[in-house]
């Protein structure tokens, strides 16, 4: 049912050897899951924690653990090397890579548009092919979406909503406490990507993002979002990462409304994260019942495989576009910084 749209992108003919640069939560949970099943070869991976590498090394028997930055990237342009450190961090990382190597950055793009524009400079004066792993663009679900709104299958996109009530154990992100800009920063920042992804970039925003008293070493933690793209399509975020009282009336939920059609998606990873449940997808047109997708994977691990692909392919010149491209992840970069403007206003 509606198999007929995109959910999974190509892999590359060649795959390319990855080295890991960072080994936190993340690469265990989303990013070895996602390149185990995909096929592709983890060479080595580095940390300034060398336990912790070591650890990672262990469990997912990967050859190598990197003496230092430099011995990492001793492995030449003709590897992929996957950042995923803190954001502050991806800045001081780049210049020791080799000229003209394929990168995948872990997003955001620094912690603020200042340190992003640095990256970006650095990347191009170095002649990277980096992309930034904004992965929910590549999850099956989403790109089962953006296929459906591409084919007109829904019509002209009218209203898009995201209306998250959930708990979120922070206290895996232990780097968040230090960090000024978070909720929006580090979460939310997926949707406003996804977002302008789809319908392009809006013509302003109205937002605030709040803290939580009951979670004071985090400088926010709640958001209500309007993006403004004139009379005719409403996109609003109203986002809660602190609801504890129990699953009944958790969410998390992203609506496409269109003229024929409505989507909707149940981002299930976020829902007991980071073990998760199932992401669904809905699809209805105008007259007709609510019918289910068939999903071909979840948002973790699959989109991380499937945006690795993407890096891949255009580097080997089998794609012709680097969707999320240092260039186009800047934009993202602005609208967020834009929200933080009106926020600290």
């Amino acid at each position: 049912m509606h198999s007929q749209f995109q959910q999974k992108w190509p892999l590359p003919a060649q795959p390319m050897p990855i080295a890991i640069i960072g080994t936190g939560d993340i690469v265990n949970d989303a990013h070895m899951p996602a390149y185990r099943k995909a096929g592709f070869d983890v060479i080595g991976m580095y940390d300034i924690d060398r336990d912790r590498a070591l650890a990672a090394s262990a469990k997912w028997g990967v050859g190598r653990v990197y003496e230092s930055l430099l011995d990492a990237a001793g492995n030449g342009a003709d590897c992929v090397y996957d950042i995923a450190t803190p954001p502050s961090a991806i800045a001081d990382i780049l210049p020791h890579l080799p000229d003209g190597a394929p990168v995948l950055i872990q997003k955001p793009m620094g912690d603020n548009l200042d340190q992003a524009q640095a990256i970006q400079s650095i990347c191009r004066a170095k002649g990277l092919s980096a992309a930034v792993n904004f992965q929910l663009r590549f999850s099956p679900m989403m790109l089962a979406v953006r296929d459906a709104i591409r084919s007109g299958a829904i019509g002209d996109v009218l209203d898009i909503e995201v209306h998250l009530n959930i708990l979120t154990p922070w206290e895996i992100f232990p780097f968040l406490k230090s960090m000024q800009r978070v909720e929006i920063a580090v979460h939310s920042i997926h949707y406003l990507d996804l977002i302008r992804s789809v319908v392009g970039e809006p013509e302003s925003v109205f937002v605030r993002s709040l803290g939580d008293p009951r979670i004071p070493e985090l400088a926010q933690t709640r958001t209500s979002l309007i993006m403004d793209y004139g009379r005719c399509l409403r996109v609003l975020l109203s986002i809660n990462h602190n609801h504890r009282f129990g699953r009944k009336f958790q969410d998390a939920t992203f609506r496409f409304e269109g003229t024929d059609g409505c989507a909707v998606v149940k981002l299930g990873l976020l829902l007991d994260y980071p073990h998760g449940e199932p992401d669904e997808l809905w699809f209805c047109n105008v007259g007709g019942d609510w019918q289910k997708a068939d999903l071909s994977g979840r948002w973790f691990p699959d989109a991380f495989a499937n945006i690795m692909s993407n890096v891949q392919r255009y580097y080997r010149g089998e794609d012709p576009q680097l969707l999320t491209s240092v260039d186009d992840a800047l934009q993202t970069m602005k609208l967020v910084e834009s929200c933080f403007a009106q926020i600290d206003a």
